[in-house]
C-alpha cells in the first residue's frame, strides 16, 4: 500500500518526504518569455490590422497627425509619470510588499501632478505642437497617465513573479476594449478622439486586471526613508528612459511644429511602418539581450564573440524586412493603406535606414548596461537629443517629411553609431567583431536591394508582381548569407576545431 505522500516528494531515506521539488529561476524565465513573445505577435498583429482598416476607411491623414501629437506626449509622460520608482518592484532584493505601498504613493501622486499640469498646460503645448485642436484629445488621453501610475506596484508583481501568462490576458482585454471603443467612435465619426476615449477604456480595463491577478498589492502607505532610497534609484533611470523617448519622438513634434497636419499625418504613418521590423526583430531580441551580456561581462572574449553573433542573428532577421519595405515603399503602402497615403512613401526608404541603425544601438545599448556603462549611455542619449533637434528642423525646412527622416538618419550614421562603437570598443568589443556581424547581411541587402528595384521595373506593382518580386529578393538574400550561418551558430571555423583536437 502506498503512503499519502507517494508520488508528490521524493524519499530522502529517512522515511521523511521531501517537499516536492519547485519551479527552477531557468523554467520560469523560459516560460516567461515563451509568454511573452507570443503575447506581443498577437498584440503587434492586432494593433497593425486595426491601423490599417482605420486609415483605410475611417481616419484620414489630418486626423492620423493629430493623433500622432497625442501620442508623442502620452508617451513621453508616461516615460517619466512613476519617477522610475516601479522597477525597484522587480529589481530589489527582499520582499517587496514591504516597500510596495510607498512606490504606489509615489507613482499615483507623481502621475496625478503630471496629469494636473498636462491639463492645465494643453492648449499652449497644442499650440507649440501645430495641431491647436488636439487640447482637448491629449486632456482625454493623458488621463492613461492617472491609470498607468497606479497600475505600476500590481503590474511590477507580475513581472516579477514571471506571470506572463496571466499579463497576455489583461492585454488581451485591453485590446480588446480599447480596438472596440476606438471603432465604434470612429465610425460614428468621432475622429481622432476615437483613439483618445479607446485608449482610456483600454488602460481602465488593464488596471482592473492587474489588480484581479495581482490582489492586495493596491495599497498606499508611505516611509520617507523607503522614499529616499526609492527615488535615488529611480529618478536617474526615468531620466534616461525620457532621454530615449525623446530621441525617437522628438521627430514628430518637429514635423507637427513645423509642417502642417497633412504632413505630420504622412510622417506619422511612415515612421509606424518603419517600426515594424524594430518591434518585431528588436523586441524579441531585447527578452533575452540583457540576461545574456550579464552572464558573459566578467569575460571580455566571451562577451565580444556573443554580441558579435547576437548581432549578427538580429540584422540577419532584420535587413530583408527593411531592404523590401525601403525598395517597394510606394506599392506596399498604396497596397495596404490606399493611395490616399502615397506620400507617405517618400519618407520611408530613410526611415527604414533608421530603423535598421536603432536596432543596432539597442543592442550595443543592453551590452554596455550590462557590462555597467550606464553613466556614459545617458550622455549618447543626450548628445543624441541635442544634435538631432536642429538637424530636425533644418531638414524640415528643407525637404518636407523627408527632409526630416534623412536629418534623423544622418545624425544617427555620423555621430551615434560611431559613437557606439567607441563605446563598444572601450568594453571589450573590438570594430572588427562589429563588421563581422554586419558583412554578409549587408551584402546580401545589396544584392536584394538591386534585384527587387529591377524586377519591380520589370513586372510592375500589382498583387502577383509584388509577391514574386518579394521571393526572388528574399531568395537571393539568403543565398548570398549562407556563408555566415556557422558564424551565427557559433560553429568555429574547421581550421579551429582541428587545432583543438591536435
Amino acid at each position: 500500500m502506498t503512503g499519502p505522500g507517494t508520488g508528490t516528494g521524493t524519499d530522502t531515506g529517512t522515511g521523511v518526504q521531501a517537499p516536492p521539488e519547485a519551479p527552477s529561476l531557468g523554467r520560469k524565465v523560459g516560460s516567461a518569455a515563451r509568454w511573452s513573445l507570443v503575447n506581443t505577435v498577437v498584440m503587434r498583429l492586432g494593433n497593425f490590422v486595426t491601423g490599417i482598416i482605420l486609415a483605410r476607411f475611417f481616419l484620414g491623414p489630418e486626423a492620423w497627425g493629430v493623433y500622432g501629437i497625442a501620442q508623442t506626449v502620452l508617451l513621453v509622460l508616461l516615460s517619466a509619470n512613476e519617477l522610475g520608482v516601479s522597477l525597484a518592484i522587480v529589481r530589489w532584493e527582499g520582499d517587496p510588499r514591504r516597500f510596495a505601498p510607498t512606490v504606489l504613493t509615489l507613482s499615483a501622486s507623481s502621475s496625478c501632478l503630471l496629469y494636473a499640469v498636462l491639463f492645465t498646460a494643453a492648449p499652449a503645448v497644442a499650440r507649440v505642437l501645430g495641431s491647436p485642436e488636439a487640447a482637448g484629445i491629449l486632456r482625454v488621453m493623458c488621463v492613461c497617465v492617472v491609470l498607468d501610475g497606479l497600475a505600476q506596484v500590481p503590474a511590477g508583481f507580475l513581472t516579477r513573479e514571471f506571470a506572463q501568462g496571466r499579463r497576455m490576458a489583461i492585454d488581451a482585454v485591453n485590446f480588446v476594449l480599447s480596438t472596440g471603443v476606438t471603432l465604434l467612435l470612429a465610425v460614428e465619426g468621432r475622429g481622432a478622439i476615437s483613439f483618445a476615449w479607446g485608449s482610456v477604456a483600454g488602460n481602465a480595463a488593464a488596471l482592473a486586471g492587474c489588480c484581479l491577478a495581482a490582489p492586495g498589492t493596491l495599497r498606499f502607505g508611505w516611509d520617507r526613508e523607503q522614499a529616499r532610497a526609492l527615488l535615488r534609484f529611480g529618478l536617474p533611470l526615468a531620466g534616461a528612459s525620457m532621454l530615449a523617448l525623446g530621441v525617437v519622438n522628438v521627430d514628430t513634434m518637429v514635423v507637427g511644429s513645423a509642417l502642417d497636419q497633412l504632413a505630420l499625418g504622412f510622417y506619422v504613418l511612415a515612421f509606424n511602418i518603419s517600426g515594424w521590423p524594430v518591434r518585431i526583430i528588436s523586441e524579441a531580441a531585447r527578452r533575452v539581450s540583457f540576461a545574456g551580456f550579464s552572464r558573459l561581462a566578467g569575460s571580455p572574449g566571451a562577451l565580444a564573440g556573443g554580441f558579435g553573433r547576437a548581432l549578427g542573428v538580429v540584422m540577419t532577421g532584420t535587413v530583408p524586412l527593411c531592404v523590401l519595405l525601403a525598395a517597394l515603399a510606394a506599392p506596399i503602402v498604396g497596397l495596404v493603406y490606399g493611395d490616399r497615403w502615397l506620400p507617405a512613401a517618400a519618407a520611408l526608404p530613410w526611415l527604414m535606414a533608421l530603423g535598421l541603425v536603432r536596432i543596432g544601438c539597442e543592442l550595443a545599448y543592453d551590452c554596455l548596461v550590462a557590462i555597467g556603462r550606464r553613466r556614459s549611455l545617458i550622455g549618447v542619449q543626450g548628445l543624441w537629443l541635442v544634435i538631432l533637434v536642429p538637424a530636425l528642423v533644418i531638414g524640415a525646412g528643407a525637404g518636407g517629411i523627408v527632409g526630416v527622416a534623412q536629418g534623423h538618419v544622418l545624425v544617427a550614421g555620423a555621430v551615434v553609431v560611431p559613437v557606439f562603437l567607441f563605446a563598444l570598443h572601450r568594453g571589450g568589443v573590438a570594430l572588427r567583431t562589429v563588421a563581422r556581424a554586419c558583412a554578409w547581411p549587408f551584402l546580401g541587402g545589396a544584392v536584394m536591394a538591386a534585384v527587387v528595384l529591377g524586377l519591380e521595373r520589370l513586372l510592375g506593382d500589382g498583387l502577383l508582381a509584388l509577391l514574386a518580386t518579394a521571393a526572388a529578393g528574399t531568395l537571393c538574400y539568403v543565398l548570398c548569407i549562407l556563408p555566415s550561418l556557422g558564424f551565427l551558430r557559433g560553429t568555429p571555423p574547421a581550421g579551429t576545431a582541428a587545432a583543438a583536437g591536435g
